[in-house]
């Protein structure tokens, strides 16, 4: 079918001109990480895993998780990390003020390969953010899934992200193991250790189990040897490789992984399709 010049204007329109959303609420997390809650014109239609481009005019723009499940409404949730000039910048507005949002992209976990299966969460630091996308629509569904488990990990007390989600999933009959790697003489009620330490001890089926995955590179190699050592195949399991995204459409090159662009074939992929492109998982 060949596109008209007019469906291929708003194409282009829709592809790379941003709409305009509004802060409504901002919240501090952690010293360095704050959640934002933004009005935007219209609903993204987005799918859990997904991403947006943010910017700031004349400042530039960053790919950011979504961290908000499916919705009909016009809100995008996220937490953004203080880490350079365009970062910074988007911490010093203010409620009232306006960010360029443009997507979603990417392809999303899909809920199907979810359903009637036990599912494991496995978040390391800001991973629970774009994995927060996928459990609060399956939390919504509880009955449609067996059991769920949710291991997130960060390195101290004070990085740990969503702690009042956390309590409240807990409260709703969610298995939650809350882990730091160390205390560093801060208070702390949970667990010690990395993420890969419950994985042994857990009561697993592992026929029936479906694992997302989402945290820094180094994670990953160490959980997959440990799910796989329980025995859950490869194409159970499924990781984000959201920290590789850059332009947001397949166009810079800096996502690209051999012949994979992972903005637009991830950054959600089952293991079994990554297993044999080790650079991936780096």
């Amino acid at each position: 079918m060949t596109t008209s010049p007019t469906q291929y204007d708003q194409l282009v329109r829709e592809t790379f001109l941003p709409q305009i959303g509004k802060i409504v609420e901002m919240i501090d997390m952690t010293a360095k990480d704050r959640y934002f809650r933004v009005e935007l014109e219209k609903p993204l239609g987005h799918r859990p895993g997904q991403f947006v481009m943010v910017s700031i005019l004349g400042l530039g723009e960053a790919p950011i998780s979504i961290s908000n499940g499916p919705t009909e409404e016009n809100t995008l949730e996220m937490v953004i990390r203080r880490i350079g000039r365009l970062t910074q910048a988007i911490h010093e507005l203010k409620v009232g003020d306006q960010m360029g949002i443009r997507g979603p992209y990417g392809s999303g976990f899909n809920m199907d390969d979810f359903y009637n299966h036990d599912v494991l969460f496995v978040a390391g630091g800001l991973g629970l953010v774009p994995l927060r996308s996928l459990i609060t629509p399956v939390i919504a569904e509880r009955g449609r899934f067996g059991e769920i488990t949710l291991i997130s990990g960060c390195r101290n007390p004070a990085e740990e992200l969503y702690r009042n989600q956390l309590e409240a999933w807990t409260d709703a009959g969610i298995d939650i193991i809350r882990l730091v790697d160390s205390t560093e003489n801060m208070p702390w009620e949970f667990g010690t250790g990395l993420v890969t330490d419950p994985i042994p001890k857990l009561a697993m089926d592992p026929e029936r189990t479906i694992a997302a995955l989402c945290g820094p590179p180094v994670m990953y190699k160490f959980v997959i040897k440990t799910l796989s050592a329980r025995n859950v195949r490869d194409d159970q399991i499924f990781v984000d490789l959201e920290r590789r995204m850059k332009c947001g459409v397949g166009k810079c090159g800096h996502c690209q992984i051999n012949e994979i662009y992972c903005c637009q074939d991830g950054p959600v992929f089952r293991f079994s399709d990554l297993s044999g492109i080790p650079e991936a998982l780096q």
